[in-house]
């Protein structure tokens, strides 16, 4: 009878250590899940920094690029996009410019300047360019816009805008004006670039409406 109690006894206390451990094992699970980050998702103070990065508005593509793949988010802003996502303007260092005389007829002149994208990466032109002429005798003339709607563009490396300047043909028998260069501001930019005058001379006095210096906006070409 007391070797029956025994063992009895016995299994008791080896199921009561048995249901601890179990309870321990549980427990401890619990706390482990509960306590772990994922390794590859980003912690408040990560993305509080991306977020500095990605609004320099710097243009660079680093900057930005930096900005969007800390934070998670698929903006797709690119190369050369500013703070606010919008593609930077095309910089008057970043672009190569040239003027050509493509005058057709006797009446009316034309000079292209053309405005290529050369830095490197996607910029935005939109807008007029400022233009001043500078004559042999040292004199500037003043060029009016002529008010044709403004077409936004996006340049991307190695594309280019281009504007028109129309001027009036010397067909007076004088030698007329003579137009050394072209002060060029691209749009929206501060610091010009100076490119040879490729055409004829302008005549002295011309008083129709068709004698005025005007120029276009700049179009994205092709």
């Amino acid at each position: 009878m007391r070797l029956k109690n025994a063992r009895r006894t016995t299994l008791f206390a080896t199921l009561g250590l048995a249901a601890a451990l179990t309870l321990t094992a549980c427990g401890g699970g619990d706390d482990d899940t509960s306590g772990d980050t994922p390794s590859g998702a980003p912690s408040s103070s990560a993305s509080a920094g991306a977020t500095e990065t990605g609004a320099s508005g710097s243009g660079s593509s680093g900057g930005s690029d930096a900005g969007a793949t800390a934070t998670g988010s698929a903006t797709g802003t690119g190369a050369g996009a500013g703070s606010d996502g919008k593609t930077s303007i095309c910089r008057t260092d970043e672009l190569e410019v040239n003027a050509a005389d493509n005058t057709t007829d006797k009446k009316e002149g034309v000079v292209t300047v053309q405005l290529k994208n050369a830095g490197g990466r996607d910029c935005s032109i939109n807008g007029y360019a400022g233009v001043d002429l500078k004559a042999a005798d040292g004199s500037t003339l003043s060029v009016e816009r002529n008010g044709e709607p403004v077409y936004p563009a996006v340049l991307k490396n190695g594309d280019s805008a281009a504007f028109n300047i129309t001027f009036p043909y010397n067909n007076s028998g004088g030698s007329g004006v003579r137009l050394t260069d072209i002060l060029v501001t691209p749009p929206n930019e501060t610091k010009y670039v100076r490119v040879a005058w490729p055409a004829g001379t302008l005549p002295v006095t011309d008083g129709s409406s068709s004698g005025k210096l005007q120029i276009g906006p700049a179009t994205r070409v092709g």
